[in-house]
């Protein structure tokens, strides 16, 4: 019959078995931050490249009111003319 090994010994096996368990979890809780920081990376890319695609419609659309604007105009200044010649 074998006998049980000495406590010190059997503390020792557990606190390395507990340190493996640690070790393993912080590296499996590191990776999944790491997920998490590059989709977050990712979401501030998609955000600012929509916030330039935004900026660009604002910019290339501010054109139509005042053409609106100018074409009422003219239809207007040919209405006077008309009942000004008549």
């Amino acid at each position: 019959m074998t006998q049980p090994p000495p406590p010190e010994q059997s503390v020792a096996v557990e606190l390395e078995r507990l340190r493996g368990t640690i070790g393993e979890g912080f590296a499996r809780v590191d990776g999944a931050l790491a997920l998490l920081v590059q989709r977050g990376d990712q979401t501030d890319r998609q955000l600012a490249d929509h916030d330039q695609r935004l900026d660009n419609l604002e910019r290339s659309r501010w054109p139509l009111p005042s053409i609106g604007v100018l074409t009422g105009i003219t239809g207007a200044t040919a209405a006077v003319v008309t009942l000004v010649t008549r």
